[in-house]
């Protein structure tokens, strides 16, 4: 197969400037970011968020020549050299296709957002993009479909959480930049609000009413201020002898104790 008439040669500026997306300020400027990877892209193409472009390396065709059919003929189609592509990458080893996904609107902390339609995770601080972006894969799974971020948290829209969450932020609502002090109370009106406490706590187990999962950063976990607006304080017993599980790890545990029946 061959390289349809309609892929476009991108602009030296159109490089530079996709180049600079790994930038928070970039993309919010440009009001786009990269999703790179057959699946990453595909759960794109599924979902609500719109597509300003499709970047492709032809010499990897073999792993995005399906995912071709799905892509909307008024969405723009570029196609890079190897040393093009290097400089937008994430990946050593790439399958050869990245989306430019235009950024959504700021979702609003009120009204129908985060106070229906599901179970709530509510993230404190987290700056590891990757911990980010797996958190995002167990919430899709786990059905904790609304997402809240405090301010000092890592953006959502960072390269390493889009592609560690394999597409599962494209079906999720995202809000960021939260004051929790100031929407937790709110919040605690139409769920049960858990807070993670990796010191002391009950064990997690299921809960019979809409849940909003409370969890701090792996290094600090949550501040006790916020700790005493909860509900109920969750700790996950072990017998090993590591000190803690891995924050991801942690989150996908209570979710699920949070559903299971």
């Amino acid at each position: 197969m061959t390289m349809k008439t309609n892929v476009l040669e991108p602009s030296q500026a159109q490089i530079k400037k996709w180049a600079r997306l790994t930038e928070s300020v970039i993309r919010r400027e440009e009001g786009m970011f990269p999703a790179e990877g057959v699946k990453v892209v595909e759960e794109l193409l599924s979902g609500r968020w719109p597509v300003r472009a499709i970047l492709l390396l032809p010499e990897k065709i073999k792993y995005w020549r399906k995912i071709m059919a799905k892509v909307p003929p008024e969405i723009p189609l570029y196609g890079l050299t190897r040393p093009q592509w290097q400089k937008l990458s994430q990946d050593k080893e790439p399958e050869g296709i990245m989306a430019l996904a235009a950024m959504p609107p700021e979702k609003p902390l009120a009204g129908d957002f985060a106070f229906s339609g599901g179970n709530i995770l509510i993230l404190h601080e987290i700056n590891n993009p990757a911990n980010l972006g797996a958190l995002l894969r167990s919430a899709l799974w786990f059905g904790f479909k609304n997402i809240i971020l405090s301010t000092g948290s890592v953006d959502y829209s960072h390269p390493k959480a889009v592609r560690a969450s394999m597409g599962s932020l494209f079906h999720l609502n995202i809000a960021g930049n939260a004051d929790l002090k100031k929407i937790l109370p709110e919040i605690k009106k139409t769920c049960y609000l858990i807070g993670s406490n990796v010191h002391a706590g009950r064990a997690p187990h299921f809960l019979p009413k809409k849940a909003a999962l409370l969890l701090g950063s792996e290094s600090h976990g949550l501040p006790d201020d916020l700790l005493a607006i909860t509900d109920e304080q969750w700790n996950i017993p072990g017998s090993g002898s590591v000190d803690s599980l891995s924050l991801p790890q942690a989150a996908a545990i209570m979710m699920y104790e949070c559903t299971k029946k």
